[in-house]
């Protein structure tokens, strides 16, 4: 499944000059990462956001916000966002600046 790189690049400016971000092909889309964790993600047209235990019922309670379960079973801790819940580029950044804010909490993973 390809992902829509123009919301790459809206995630990309969201981020702005910070440090250590890496991208990463996967889920058949594309994930942005922090110290080898993903902190958000495109498949298709939607927005992968990885929330964290604590912020979970909170987001699944927004606004075109829904589990993430393309596995057929939710991921606690993660979910989706459909295109407009990120319309506006401060939503988006939003979005991006929680998660990267979570996954900042987490210990770096060690290298395989």
């Amino acid at each position: 499944m390809a992902y829509d790189e123009g919301l790459a690049e809206r995630i990309r400016e969201a981020l702005g000059a910070t440090r250590s971000i890496g991208e990463r092909r996967m889920f058949g889309g594309l994930a942005f990462m922090w110290n080898g964790h993903m902190f958000v993600g495109i498949l298709g047209e939607t927005l992968m956001a990885r929330v964290g235990p604590e912020y979970y019922e909170q987001a699944l309670a927004q606004p075109h916000v829904r589990r993430m379960d393309f596995t057929g079973r939710p991921m606690k801790g993660y979910v989706f966002v459909d295109p407009p819940g990120f319309a506006r580029d401060a939503d988006l950044a939003e979005w991006v600046r929680r998660c990267l804010d979570f996954v900042k909490t987490l210990p770096p993973k060690k290298p395989k």
